[in-house]
């Protein structure tokens, strides 16, 4: 438990003392520092429960505040409001506990077991901009979660089995149709064969092969039935398919890791396809399958549904398996295998109508247990400009790594060559250009659309990654500089700003609270961003190092070290790396 909770804890039984009965004190940070640092606010609820009016309720717990002596200036507001401030003595205790210690700052939430689907790309295809928000979001809120108490197993969850493979295939097969995997009379080891395709030509391919489907229907029909011959596991299209997966996997795992974004789990669609036969049993079971022009659907629509929702494409008129369906056995899978409390979609909010299928139809099916928590964490879209998603000069999609490449350019103009060598330079740009993407990524709430600005992001002043950057890497060399003065203990708390640092401390456990329940991470940017422009105006007021008063300079440095400390957590919980020097 925090010491805010527990601070929170003495409150309650504070006011029962005063002879009244509360669960909640409605206790939190002041709107009105100029009467006190936090206020109790629950004198206005209790005032109907005891027939009194809440200014001598309010008088009442006021007399029993004033027997402790951890507050000060305690007085009351309005109808009722109670401000209290806390001492410097014991607000300097709560800080040097946090030194010890910083789990004493942090509250844990639920032991959960939870699977977080997110990265969502596809085998084969560039990974684009819309790949960046499930991503980052992704990893920083599991990273979160694993903070406060929850046990969980990121997949990124691989498009790998549907008619875009299928397509793949079909266009290697045009262009190398004397390749063994297409001789069915090949009876050799296929892992043997060097496939003359590398994960840049599958880039070409895959987009090629899908715009060919569209305009030419014979290619169309012949991209069907490829995709049924590797759904079917036919030798030759489905051993070059799996190919296709392990070229393409290496390179998507490569771009997740220059984000510093890892999975546990690198599952793909078809991995679930083993639970089919046991999931067309379960769905055949409950009686919710119908046909429709040959193919077998689920009608999920409600009486309550006032907006368009079409039935669940089950299995297709040809055979083949649907998107829904792979996320139908996915579900299944991961109940056999991990049985989660909650499952959590990081995904495109444009994808929720596909989501809200699925798990109508695995309620409707008895497929997972009703206490299981399956739940969309949607995200707006990066736009241009222009107010669109963001997109290359002449309109395509942009790759990723291309984004990536444009952000390093610029921030590569900003790094300092007099304190970073040459030969790492590029290094650290590239480190700094992902800071500031993840960084402008988190800041609006989840599911706004906000705009691509490079300029902006790179920036070294102002709310951006690189400004946080610096300012952590300037409190580790003041640390540094400092390892030969002993700093145990802060003794004083001697300024207005070194209070104000004091208290955003102390709120942080509220921020990470606030931020999981949300499952965003926007009030974290915007905390961090806080925390560090207080610490900064605080360090540009006072000379550390060179302060004469030994208990000051003590106390000084203690306060750098915890807010190094909480900068540092943060960023990690972002996914956000810190170079030595930039």
């Amino acid at each position: 438990m925090s010491l805010i909770k527990n601070l929170e804890k003495d409150i309650i039984n504070i006011i029962n003392t005063a002879g009244y009965n509360v669960v909640d004190p409605m206790f939190q940070l002041s709107n009105r520092p100029d009467l006190g640092q936090y206020q109790i606010n629950c004198a206005m609820s209790l005032a109907k429960q005891y027939g009194k009016s809440p200014r001598d309720i309010a008088s009442d717990i006021e007399k029993e505040l004033e027997k402790d002596s951890r507050f000060t200036n305690i007085n009351i507001a309005g109808p009722g409001f109670i401000n209290i401030t806390l001492t410097n003595d014991y607000l300097a205790k709560m800080l040097n506990m946090v030194n010890d210690d910083i789990r004493v700052n942090i509250d844990k939430k639920s032991n959960n077991k939870v699977i977080l689907d997110y990265g969502g790309a596809n085998v084969a295809k560039a990974l684009h901009v819309g790949h960046l928000r499930s991503a980052n979001i992704g990893e920083a809120l599991k990273r979160l979660a694993r903070l406060l108490g929850y046990e969980v197993l990121g997949d990124a969850h691989l498009g790998d089995y549907g008619r875009p493979l299928g397509f793949v295939v079909l266009e290697i097969k045009k262009r190398y149709p004397d390749l063994p995997y297409f001789d069915s009379s090949y009876t050799g080891d296929y892992s043997e064969i060097e496939l003359p395709i590398t994960n840049v030509d599958l880039e070409q391919i895959y987009p090629y092969a899908s715009l060919k489907a569209k305009e030419d229907e014979a290619y169309l029909e012949e991209g069907r039935d490829v995709t049924y011959k590797i759904q079917n596991h036919v030798r030759g299209y489905y051993d070059l398919w799996k190919k296709i997966v392990e070229i393409s996997k290496a390179d998507i795992k490569q771009i997740y890791d220059d984000l510093n974004v890892h999975f546990e789990l690198w599952q793909g669609e078809s991995d679930a396809m083993e639970y089919m036969p046991e999931l067309k049993k379960i769905f055949e079971e409950a009686n919710i399958l119908t046909e429709s022009e040959g193919a077998q659907i689920v009608e999920v629509k409600t009486p309550e549904d006032t907006s368009p929702m079409p039935p669940l494409l089950f299995i297709k008129s040809n055979g083949t398996i649907s998107y829904e369906t792979t996320d139908l056995a996915t579900i299944l899978e991961r109940k056999i295998k991990y049985n989660p409390d909650e499952i959590w979609y990081c995904i495109d909010t444009r994808q929720e109508l596909h989501f809200a299928q699925v798990f109508r139809a695995a309620r409707l099916a008895n497929l997972i247990s009703e206490d299981v928590n399956l739940e969309v964490v949607g995200f707006g879209t990066m736009n241009g400009k222009d107010g669109k998603p963001f997109k290359t000069r002449d309109g395509g999609v942009m790759s990723l790594k291309n984004l990536i490449n444009l952000v390093y350019e610029e921030t590569l103009k900003r790094i300092n060559p007099a304190t970073v060598p040459e030969e790492e330079r590029q290094s650290v740009a590239k480190t700094v250009a992902i800071a500031a993407l993840k960084y402008a990524d988190f800041l609006p709430y989840r599911g706004t659309d906000y705009i691509f600005e490079v300029e902006k992001f790179a920036d070294l002043e102002g709310k951006t990654g690189p400004y946080l950057l610096y300012s952590v890497i300037r409190m580790k060399s003041l640390l540094s500089k400092a390892k030969e003065i002993n700093y145990k203990n802060m003794h004083i708390l001697n300024s207005d700003i070194e209070k104000d640092i004091a208290l955003t401390i102390l709120n942080l456990p509220l921020i990470l609270t606030k931020s999981i329940e949300a499952k965003s991470l926007n009030d974290i940017a915007e905390y961090l961003y806080k925390l560090t422009s207080q610490y900064n105006k605080f360090y540009n007021e006072n000379k550390i190092l060179v302060e004469d008063n030994e208990k000051l300079r003590e106390s000084w440095l203690v306060l750098t070290k915890v807010v190094y400390s909480i900068d540092t957590l943060l960023l990690d919980i972002l996914g956000i790396r810190v170079p030595e020097k930039m």
